[in-house]
Parts: structure tokens; sequence; C-alpha cells
């Protein structure tokens, strides 16, 4: 019987079922009140007294069932009350006169809104017994007094009306259950969407604004949080956060078809390019705001242009380093004859020179196209370092000094030992670079970081620095500022690093450059 009926805690249901109960008071008061009236024209058969016994037991019954309901969630117990609702306003028929009265069309009624609660057979069942009860007293009435085929017309249209009434709404019932299902269904489907949505945007590193027709941010995602270095902006105005990008803002509005121009961000010191879209269906006026780093934009440049030159590199290689190579072997030849002057060394001496650095310029692309899969160890710095150190002074001139400096604390991290060889061994040719000429200082110091604590290394020279304009180009591929680099290494480090998880920087120091290598936890991730 579970399935004919209504799940109980369906609101709908309990609705109907609230519904059934004030309907059954109000004709109990109703019923009680015509029969009290002693000049009412329902009191005028030998039944009055039973009537009005009748309508107080109903309104009495009824009252009970409201005040203690019971466990309405049983089907048995709401059939239970339906039946005996159509019971007791099949007694009330009889007692009133039968069909003459209007009880005979209350009772359809209840067995309709009883309908709404059952389903199927047990629905059908209720109206059987409205239509029994009907017919049955309207029998019982026709011994005492004699019935007109009018009356019996009558009782077989209630009769009718009675499972008339009954399909009819079980049929409404189910189609009302199937839209509200369905209605269900597109609702999670929507709130699913929208939380996919929500998700999406708050993961995508494109900042995203929506501001209403005041400039009040009424969505922002965390990439524009990031990007505007703001901890939260719903509900605030952009003006506070961001002048400038309302100045770009205003501009687009006086001419949407011009490109808005990127704006500095003093918070982050991030170059953002913001792009602006009107939300024309939105009744408030509403504009898309879309935030780019531009540096994220050149970056991927970059890459584009590095895989390219990779691939333009590796396919013509050999055509390129075998005269390249026969050109060094000239020019070396040449230099040992005895015949040159000093004017003509020093220019077979900058034929040589150049082409080793070409050749350098190839070998670092190649490694960059073919570069090898890192493979990250728990590795543990200390020891590794000391061992490094004692390599590298090995090969060191007499002007070129290593000083190392290891604090205390824990420096396990993960890292390809390989790679980080290559990392140091690029960052250290380019301290010797631009240190000092006559004394060549280059200081190493592993020490625990304050604020993430991670394991760090600072890599430090005693040359003249860098100057702030150059800082920010420092990583981009062929940028040097000496006539003997090739602008790759420094690119080429940085990306040895992002793959095993740490990360380079430059921090400026008051005594020649520093570069601060910042390592990952020493676990292994998930």
């Amino acid at each position: 019987m579970t399935a004919e009926t209504i799940s109980p805690g369906d609101k709908q249901a309990k609705r109907l079922l609230r519904l059934y109960h004030l309907y059954r008071l109000t004709i109990g008061i109703i019923l009680v009140l015509i029969s009290s009236d002693m000049d009412n024209p329902l009191l005028t058969s030998a039944n009055d007294a039973l009537l009005r016994s009748g309508s107080w037991l109903y309104l009495a019954l009824n009252i009970l069932l409201v005040v203690f309901p019971g466990n309405t969630r049983r089907p048995g117990q709401m059939f239970s009350l339906a039946l005996i609702d159509v019971l007791l306003l099949s007694g009330l028929f009889y007692a009133a006169g039968g069909v003459a009265s209007a009880i005979g069309n209350l009772l359809i009624v209840s067995v309709a809104i009883s309908n709404t609660l059952l389903r199927r057979r047990l629905g059908l069942l209720i109206a059987a017994v409205g239509a029994l009860g009907i017919g049955g007293f309207s029998v019982l009435l026709s011994l005492d007094h004699s019935a007109s085929a009018n009356d019996y017309l009558q009782v077989g249209t209630l009769g009718t009306l009675c499972f008339a009434a009954a399909l009819l709404v079980q049929g409404l019932t189910r189609r009302v259950e199937v839209s509200e299902t369905l209605a269900q269904q597109r609702a999670s489907e929507v709130v699913g969407l929208e939380t996919l949505n929500t998700l999406i945007l708050q993961r995508m590193r494109t900042g995203i604004l929506v501001l209403d027709e005041r400039r009040y941010v009424q969505l922002a995602n965390h990439g524009a949080l990031n990007l505007l270095g703001c901890g939260t902006l719903d509900g605030r105005s952009i003006d506070d956060c961001a002048p400038a990008l309302v100045e770009r803002l205003q501009r687009w509005l006086d001419n949407p078809v011009r490109r808005p121009q990127s704006l500095k961000i003093e918070r982050t010191g991030l170059e953002l390019q913001p792009n602006f879209i009107a939300l024309d269906q939105s009744p408030q006026h509403q504009t898309l705001v879309f935030l780019e780093d531009l540096a994220h934009i050149a970056q991927q440049a970059q890459q584009l242009k590095l895989a390219g030159l990779g691939r333009l590199t590796a396919s013509i290689s050999h055509e390129i380093r075998n005269p390249l190579g026969a050109i060094s072997h000239a020019a070396q030849l040449l230099r040992e004859s005895e015949e040159l002057n000093a004017a003509d060394r020093r220019l077979t001496q900058i034929i040589q020179d150049h082409s080793q650095r070409m050749n350098r310029v190839i070998e670092n692309v190649l490694q960059l196209s073919r570069r090898e899969q890192t493979v990250p160890q728990r590795l543990d710095l200390k020891p590794w370092l000391e061992h490094f150190v004692v390599q590298a002074r090995e090969v060191t001139s007499q002007n070129q000094h290593i000083h190392l400096n290891i604090g205390a604390g824990d420096f396990k991290t993960l890292m390809d030992p390989n790679q980080l060889s290559q990392i140091l061994d690029n960052l250290l040719r380019n301290a010797w670079r631009h240190s000092s000429q006559e004394q060549a200082q280059v200081r190493l110091d592993l020490f625990i970081d304050r604020d993430s604590q991670l394991p760090t290394l600072d890599i430090l020279d005693n040359g003249p620095g860098v100057a702030p304009e150059l800082q920010t180009h420092l990583f981009e591929p062929f940028f040097t500022t000496s006539p003997q680099g090739t602008g790759l290494g420094l690119y080429l480090s940085r990306e040895l690093c992002e793959s095993n998880q740490a990360r380079l920087d430059f921090k400026p120091h008051q005594e020649g450059g520093c570069f601060r290598i910042t390592f990952a936890h020493g676990r292994k991730q998930s």
C-alpha cells in the first residue's frame, strides 16, 4: 500500500491533509448549526434527533482527529480516516432525508478530497463506499416513503459522480506529481549547473567581475581578487579598489569599439589587460569584466616561440653546427699562423669567441626541446650542497671564491639532483660573470624561510647588481646584460625549478645580486 499513497514527507500531501481537516471541521460546524435550528426545513422528518446527534458526533470526532492526528504516515490510517468520514456523511445523508438534502453533494466533495491523498484501488474503494452508502440508504428511505423516478435518477447520478470525481482527481493528481517531479529534477539540474559554473569561475586564472550600473561588484572570482590584491569585493564599489580600472571602463563606455589599454595595479605590481562586455539582457545594466595577466600571456607566447624554435633548431642543428665547427677550427688554425700580426690575431679570436657563443645558444635551445622528464627524489640539501661546493671549487680560478653558509633546520626536499646541479651551474656561471673581476665572491646561504617554513637557498655575488628596470626581464628568454651571455640560462633554470615544484626569484640586495631558490616540502604528494 505504500506505493498507493503520497509520501508523508511531501509538502503537497501535508497541505492537502490540512485542507481535508479544515473541510471536515467546516462541514461539521455547519451541520451542527443547521440541526440546532428547529425551524430549519431539514428538520421536518422523523430523523431530526438522529441528524442532530449525528452532526454533533461528526463535529466531535473531527475535532479529536485534528487535535490528536495520530500516525497519519501510514496508508492504513489515511484510508481509515477517509472511510470514517464517508460512512458518517452517508449516515447523515440518511438522517437528513436522502437526495432531498445537500449532504450527497458534500459526500462527493469528501470523496474527491480523499482521492488526492489515496491512490488507485484505495481511492476507488472510498468512492465505491460513498456510492453504496448513497444507494443503500436511499433504498432504506424508499421503504418508508415512496420514491419517484427522479429520486432514483439523482441517486444514480450521485453514485456515478463519486466514481467520476475519484478518477478525475486521481488523474489530475498524477499529472501534478509528474510536473512536480520534473520541476524538482530541473531545479536540481539548475542548482548543479550553477554550482559547476561557480566552481569553474573560481578556478579560472582569468579574473572575472560583474558590475552593476553604479560599478558595485556583484560577483568576483578568486582570480580577480588575486590580480587586484583585494581580500573581498562583493557589494563594494570598484572605485575604491581599482580606480585605473574605472577609468578604462569609462573610456570603453564612451567608445566600445576601442580596445581598452592595459593598467598597472600598484597593490600587486601586475600589469593587467581588461576587457568589457555589456550584459544587454540584464535589468540592472550589468557589465562583465575580464582581467588577464599580461605576464602570463607573454610567458605562454614565449613558450610557444621556444617550442617552435626548438623544433626548428633540432631540424637544422647539423646544418648549422657543422659549418660552425669548420669556421671555428679554421679560425683556430689561422690564429696559430706565424705570419699574422696582432690585429689579425684579434680578429681570429673574435671569430672563435662568437662561434662558441653560437654553439652555446644551439645547445641551450636543443636542451629546451629535448628536456628529460623530471625524476624527483627525497634529497637532503645540506650534504648534497656541501659536495656540490667541493666539486665547484676544483674548477674555479684563483680570483673566484665560493662561500657556503648553512643554517639550522631540516633541509629535506623533493628534487631531481641532476636538474638541481644544472640549475646551480647556470646560476654560478651567471654569478661569476657579474661579480667583481678582481676578487669574485659568491656566497651560498641555505636556511629555512620564517614565513613559509620551506628550505631556501640564496646565491649572492659581489657585482654591481641589476638595475630595477631590468629585473622584470631577467627570466625572459634571450634577454642578457652580458655580451658573452645567451639569455637562456636563467629562463632554463626557472623552468627546471618549476618542474620540481620549486621557485626561482631575483631578490634585490644591497651588495650585488641575489637569486633565491625556494624548495618544496620533503614529502611525496599523494
